[in-house]
């Protein structure tokens, strides 16, 4: 976990500790409104609308900085600025394919490394004790 090219561990420890015991409740929101923007991203490619671009990516990026997902901020500041660049220039944002293709893929991989590091799994106890038999093998 400790190089994981999604997540910059140490941007995300910093948010927990800015966070406190807020921080599970928050990344959560995070999920939420990130499915929200890549959602609009999607149908804003869909219907060619580069305006509609700007708006979900620019949340993405910022709201992905907070937590250190790095290369999800810089693909959603990708998407950004083509957007915005097409919208200066009258155009679609057909260059934009290729990056909102990844998206969503990448969302989801950086939500399951975030996810996992704010509740790692617990271990099992061995059963056994006061009213249950030992496990033998």
């Amino acid at each position: 976990m400790g190089n994981d090219p999604l997540v910059n561990w140490t941007a995300l420890a910093q948010a927990r500790a800015e966070l406190g015991a807020n921080f599970g409740r928050i990344l959560g929101y995070f999920r939420e409104d990130g499915v929200k923007s890549v959602s609009q991203v999607e149908a804003a490619m869909r219907a060619q609308n580069a305006a509609a671009l700007v708006i979900p990516a620019h949340t993405l990026k910022g709201e992905a900085s907070q937590f250190g997902a790095d290369t999800l901020a810089e693909l959603a500041e990708t998407i950004e600025t083509i957007a915005r660049d097409c919208v200066e220039q009258q155009e679609t944002p057909t260059e934009a394919l290729e990056h909102v293709v990844r998206l969503r893929p990448l969302f989801e991989a950086t939500m399951t490394l975030l996810e996992r590091d704010a509740n790692p799994p617990v271990p099992r106890r061995p059963v056994g004790g006061f009213g249950r038999r030992p496990v033998t093998g």
